[in-house]
């Protein structure tokens, strides 16, 4: 009985795949690095050293800086951040399971027409959503809140579709039968089983959902006027058009900008081992 030879990866096409990847990474991580590198240069040195190369490590005293500049209102931009990722991201993410739950597992008439508009959704650039939304709010009373920004956020067409498409793959119909069987209720019956099968999944659309709502820029701009109740995006992009007539901000600027990814690393740490599971189940379905 013959059997086929395993097939083995040529090692020039290795070589050039691994070659490929380690410019990706340079691409990706040389502008973190820059950014490092500035961090720690006093204002002086920001423009008459070199940008790849360290000098006088002053990143605590500009640290100190940011955080003490205009009454401490970084800490408040932070805050409001944290406000509007978290629990826009939260709210957005069980939105978009029991949306997705529904399509996948329900089935009713104009199903598919409606998972049809959602997916359309996705094609509709946020920016264009902005204006639409201003007056939607301006008419409410809603303008330059916290809920001008928050309610805009909770709704995702892609999270809805990524829930789709995770939930048709690990969520069995015999489970969700049994359940029905033990006389669980269709709300029950998500929360106590479909839920917990979704959970890597939901972790994949939290991450998207956050990091899209923690580097929201263009809807706060739109929304809000009130200096307190801007995201870190919004009050640093007030601070650089204000470095042309105080230097000294520029020093902030970067700072502030190091600081503001560092929350989104460290939740991508955390949860790794829950997205990548994610979005290898997605890419299988």
């Amino acid at each position: 009985m013959s059997t086929s030879a395993p097939i083995r990866e040529s090692r020039v096409s290795r070589t050039a795949a691994m070659a490929l990847m380690f410019i990706l990474a340079i691409y990706f991580i040389l502008p973190i690095y820059v950014l490092i590198v500035a961090a720690t240069k006093p204002q002086g040195d920001l423009a008459s050293t070199f940008g790849l190369a360290f000098s006088h490590f002053d990143l605590f005293q500009n640290l100190g800086a940011l955080f003490g500049r205009n009454g401490g209102i970084y800490g408040q931009w932070a805050i409001n951040s944290v406000i509007y990722s978290v629990f826009g991201a939260v709210v957005g993410t069980l939105i978009s399971a029991l949306c997705g739950y529904a399509l996948a597992k329900f089935r009713f008439r104009g199903r598919e027409v409606l998972f049809s508009v959602i997916l359309g959704g996705v094609l509709v650039p946020s920016t264009a959503l902005a204006l639409p939304l201003f007056l939607l709010f301006s008419a409410t009373g809603l303008v330059n809140t916290y809920l001008a920004v928050f309610l805009p956020s909770i709704v995702s067409p892609f999270g809805v579709y990524l829930a789709r498409v995770f939930t048709a793959a690990a969520v069995p119909e015999e489970l969700l039968e049994s359940a029905r069987l033990d006389g669980a209720g269709e709300f029950r019956t998500f929360f106590s089983v479909a839920f917990r099968l979704m959970v890597p999944s939901l972790v994949t659309i939290f991450l998207f959902q956050f990091v899209g709502i923690w580097n929201n820029f263009f809807l706060p701009m739109v929304m809000l006027q009130n200096e307190s109740l801007f995201p870190i995006t919004l009050g640093l992009y007030e601070w650089n058009g204000q470095t042309a007539k105080v230097s000294l901000l520029q020093g902030s600027v970067i700072s502030g900008s190091l600081v503001s990814i560092i929350p989104v690393i460290i939740l991508f740490l955390v949860l790794q081992r829950y997205w990548r599971s994610g979005i290898a189940a997605g890419a299988l379905k």
